[in-house]
């Protein structure tokens, strides 16, 4: 019985603090639909928070071409609104994805609005900035248009910054690798 019991907490143990997967989580689409990312196995990804109303917003320009450019490839970009950083994105998800439509002309994914830091930061978010979960390292979403890239199994590479423009050399290297 003793050894049972052991073996019983082992296997719990090992379950609760199994690495975590990008390809594990399930998100919702801009329009309310389940978007499991294990649909991107395979593929490269680019997370980026994104807000209507920041100087970045531009970016939403070069991100859309680069994900024209390289979707063919395998490269996905998928878009997560976000209003925790000056109330830079106060719409509702329908605005937004009118705004990214009209604005920019965004065919990329985009995601319903979360929040990707503090007490109600989505767990995709939790999983991409701490180590312990995504198993490279920790990071802090610092500002809007930060960009995560996550490799074709399901790993986070690296993390870029606000400033980082999508057509970055940095960025175009680990596309292109």
């Amino acid at each position: 019985m003793k050894t049972v019991f052991t073996l019983l907490i082992m296997i719990i143990a090992t379950a609760t603090f199994a690495q975590q997967s990008f390809y594990d989580f399930t998100v919702k689409t801009i329009d309310g639909q389940d978007y499991p990312l294990s649909q991107l196995k395979g593929k490269k990804v680019l997370v980026v928070n994104t807000a209507s109303k920041c100087g970045f917003t531009p970016q939403y320009e070069d991100l859309e071409k680069l994900y024209k450019e390289f979707k063919d490839s395998g490269l996905v970009i998928i878009g997560f609104p976000a209003n925790n950083f000056m109330s830079q994105e106060p719409g509702t998800n329908e605005e937004i994805a009118s705004f990214c439509s009209l604005n920019y002309g965004v065919t990329f994914p985009m995601m319903e609005k979360i929040s990707v830091k503090g007490d109600d930061m989505h767990p995709l978010y939790k999983w991409l900035t701490t180590k312990e979960m995504n198993g490279v390292k920790d990071s802090k979403v610092k500002w809007n248009f930060q960009k995560y890239a996550i490799d074709a199994q399901g790993n986070l590479v690296d993390v870029f910054s606000t400033k980082t423009k999508p057509y970055s050399e940095e960025i175009l290297t680990w596309v292109n690798q």
